[in-house]
């Protein structure tokens, strides 16, 4: 019998019953008698790192776990199977409950789904999701599929984080460089494919880095964007060497490295390491000197690339190199800008703490940020968890016996912790702090920019990628 459930399935396909945190297989018999519904919201709580976060992801979630028949009589057999080997017991799987959404709504889950609007930036501490069952006899089903629904917490910090770097970017464009948005979209590309601990994150953190920017080397992040937002091409990238495609030529040859990389690729932007050795030598002597004039010959813009040391000592020094042998001009704004056929990249120990001390480091020494772009990887796409800005998924109404009741958390020892109750909407308004506040739902006077995205197993809203990086602009 084991054997046979096995064949039948993969971890890759496996259902919603088991997408849940193992303590809740027990909790439809822990709720109280009668009790009909149950809602419960999402929000990101006060104290996070950001004052507020931009809502992105749940689109992939709901298409990738919870759209369409999800429910089949091979999932509740293979469930009710792994139930009783977890919990070592025969009498705690919800089987009655499971066979209910199989036979009375064809597998697909009795639950009614509200959200923001991807891309849209919220304020701390407002709700950005309420969930509710539709059928009275499977209230606990709300709260069943807390586990999946709070994962949208990483598409949306990465996105988050990302929109700040994005931030701090145009800020130092406003001081010192070409404030156009075109000149925005490439300056932080991500890196962090290999960073991450599985394909699946780096295609869920890589696709919300897109929402700010155009440039990836994260792959899986364009497939995933088009797969479940329709958006064919959502990253770029270009050609670009790695240590291995220098340093296998040795030190004695990194100028043949960098002659031949010159020569395979005569036009366009390209990106090329450089400091296998010293990268002060690499550019003042063989960019800045022996290869100096096929670099000024070429269709294109050579990026160099240091990789290593201090940031805010390594990049201001290679410019400082790069303008005595390219030269360049200055911009109106008083900073000095390289030859057009020249520019740099750091890729190397950029985060969302690094990135102004950079910024301000080439500022300094009076070179224009439009000289530089940044890759991130760790710092983009792992640094990150739930707490970064407190997400929790909490109940906060209840209809038991046919009557209503708010639901709530107060604990004595810790207040942030404090839960909201009732049933909620989300106003817009000047006169709120940030634009936004969570109210009682039905507020006189306010439209509710929740909006039902799910309902029964049918997803309501599906949005192209595009719509989504229009609301995340800000500039």
């Amino acid at each position: 019998m084991t054997n046979n459930l096995i064949d039948q399935r993969s971890f890759a396909k496996k259902g919603i019953i088991l997408g849940t945190d193992g303590y809740k297989l027990s909790h439809h018999s822990q709720y109280p008698p009668g009790m009909e519904r149950l809602y419960s919201y999402f929000e990101a709580r006060a104290g996070g790192e950001y004052p507020a976060t931009t809502f992105f992801g749940l689109q992939y979630i709901l298409k990738r776990h919870l759209v369409g028949k999800v429910v089949t009589k091979e999932e509740i057999d293979f469930a009710e199977w792994r139930t009783k080997t977890m919990l070592g017991r025969g009498d705690v799987f919800n089987r009655k409950g499971w066979e209910r959404i199989l036979n009375e709504h064809d597998g697909q889950l009795p639950l009614i789904i509200k959200a923001v609007p991807e891309g849209m930036t919220i304020p701390e501490s407002n709700v950005l999701m309420t969930v509710e069952n539709t059928d009275p006899e499977l209230a606990w089903l709300t709260n069943y599929v807390e586990t999946l629904l709070t994962q949208v917490w990483y598409p949306t910090t990465v996105c988050t984080v990302s929109r700040e770097m994005k931030k701090l970017i145009w800020q130092a464009i406003l001081i010192s460089g070409t404030e156009t948005v075109e000149n925005l979209l490439f300056r932080l590309h991500d890196f962090g494919y290999r960073g991450v601990t599985c394909d699946e994150q780096a295609g869920i953190g890589g696709m919300a880095h897109l929402v700010n920017f155009l440039g990836t080397d994260t792959l899986a992040a364009v497939d995933m964007a088009w797969e479940f937002y329709g958006e064919e091409n959502a990253g770029f990238t270009i050609p670009a060497t790695e240590h291995s495609t220098i340093t296998t030529w040795g030190e004695a040859g990194e100028e043949a490295a960098f002659e031949n990389y010159l020569e395979v690729h005569p036009d366009g932007t390209i990106a090329c390491v450089s400091d296998s050795w010293d990268i002060y030598r690499a550019c003042g002597e063989i960019w800045g000197g022996k290869l100096r004039a096929k670099v000024l010959e070429r269709d294109g813009v050579l990026v160099v690339r240091p990789d290593s040391g201090e940031p805010t000592e390594v990049v201001p020094e290679v410019l400082r190199i790069l303008w005595q042998r390219f030269g360049g001009t200055t911009n109106p704004k008083g900073y000095k800008v390289l030859c057009d056929k020249m520019r740099i990249i750091q890729g190397d120990g950029i985060g969302r703490d690094t990135l102004w001390a950079i910024l301000q480091a080439v500022m300094n020494d009076g070179f224009s940020v439009d000289n530089i772009s940044f890759g991130s990887g760790g710092g983009l796409l792992q640094k990150v968890d739930r707490d970064t800005q407190r997400f929790a998924f909490k109940a906060s109404w209840t209809e038991i016996n046919g009557v209503e009741q708010d639901v709530f958390k107060r604990p004595a020892t810790d207040p942030t912790k404090d839960s909201k109750r009732g049933r909620l909407m989300l106003a817009q308004g000047t006169e709120f702090a940030g634009g936004f506040k969570t109210l009682l739902e039905g507020t006189p006077g306010y439209a509710d920019i929740l909006r039902p995205v799910f309902e029964n197993g049918e997803l309501l809203i599906d949005e192209d990628f595009a719509t989504i990086r229009k609301r995340a602009e800000f500039v």
